[in-house]
């Protein structure tokens, strides 16, 4: 697949649309000619007119609707103008929707997915910027995934959507305009392929198989700065690394790549979320339930400072995780 992220993931949904007559999108802004404020749902309302349904601006509403049209049998697919204002949803998500497929004394399938772009270095500010991946870990039938330009949306689609428990599908911004690598390389020095029977992991890095000095576990939105500071790094203190990105964020698929990760000299994992908690403390909690004996250093997490985004764009570039924050931690 070549393009732009957006355009893979808009070819996703249309995809969705046209093979399911029970899916339905809803979300603000999402009906032509505007096309959503990234411009992911654009021709979607054109081709299907009585499922892609711009709405009211409440969140909460929204969720709540997407919630009972689950109940009924259909597929719900609601887009969060930014993902800051799922904090808006977070009472339906988590007290109805992911509580409603195990509470009732059988299985009832809910088949919600949200959509949330989030992650900042784009000068919103504050309320506009943010990465709530941790408010959202640990809760009881709701599964975390993340878009990335290693990995084809259209099937993690399906498996949300398949899978009868509710989602919410993370989206970083800045990955909309960048290219999607779905071939096998990047920049002519590393590579790319799949990991896991389900291609639930992509592993990029160069074309060979020995060890790396350092494994670096990021998703999708971190992985051009994560695979910037690993070029500087081979080119400049000649230290090997290589990248392992995974779709799904919660409940963490650490099998496929845990003999990796315990080959590697040391392991790094880095997200956008603010210190405390969050993803990459899970992640980093699993890796020493499962490799304890084997690691042979402490994991080395990377969060962003636990404070407010600032949204002048110089402070906001210090305050998020870049790729000079990577390399120094690489050449430390």
């Amino acid at each position: 697949m070549s393009g732009r992220v957006v355009d893979a993931l808009n070819s996703a949904l249309h995809g969705l649309l046209a093979d399911d007559e029970s899916v339905v999108l809803l979300g603000e802004d999402i009906a032509d000619p505007y096309g959503g404020a990234f411009r992911a749902t654009r021709g979607l309302s054109s081709a299907y007119p009585d499922r892609v349904i711009s709405t009211p601006i409440s969140e909460n509403a929204i969720a709540g609707v997407a919630g009972g049209l689950a109940l009924c049998g259909d597929r719900a697919i609601v887009e969060v103008m930014f993902g800051d204002f799922i904090a808006l949803c977070f009472d339906p998500i988590i007290n109805f929707i992911s509580k409603s497929v195990g509470m009732f004394g059988r299985p009832v399938p809910m088949r919600v997915v949200f959509r949330c772009p989030v992650g900042g270095n784009r000068g919103y500010g504050p309320t506009h910027s943010q990465s709530p991946q941790k408010h959202f870990v640990g809760v009881p039938h709701l599964a975390l995934y993340e878009l990335s330009a290693f990995h084809d949306p259209r099937p993690i689609f399906d498996e949300m959507l398949n899978s009868g428990t509710p989602a919410i599908f993370f989206e970083d911004k800045v990955l909309y305009t960048e290219a999607a690598h779905l071939d096998g390389s990047w920049d002519g020095l590393f590579r790319s392929r799949s990991v896991g029977p389900d291609a639930t992991w992509a592993r990029v890095g160069l074309d060979e198989d020995a060890p790396p000095d350092w494994a670096i576990v990021a998703p999708g939105g971190m992985a051009s700065r994560a695979l910037a500071a690993m070029r500087r790094a081979l080119l400049e203190l000649e230290l090997t690394c290589e990248l392992l990105i995974p779709s799904k964020l919660y409940p963490v698929p650490l099998d496929p790549v845990l003999s990796r990760l315990a080959a590697a000299g040391r392991v790094m994992v880095v997200e956008d979320g603010v210190a405390g908690g969050g993803w990459g403390a899970e992640v980093s909690r699993l890796l020493y339930e499962s490799l304890w004996g084997r690691l042979r250093h402490p994991v080395r997490l990377l969060q962003s400072p636990c404070a407010v985004i600032p949204a002048a764009s110089h402070l906001e570039r210090g305050h998020l995780i870049q790729e000079s924050t990577i390399y120094s931690a690489l050449a430390e």
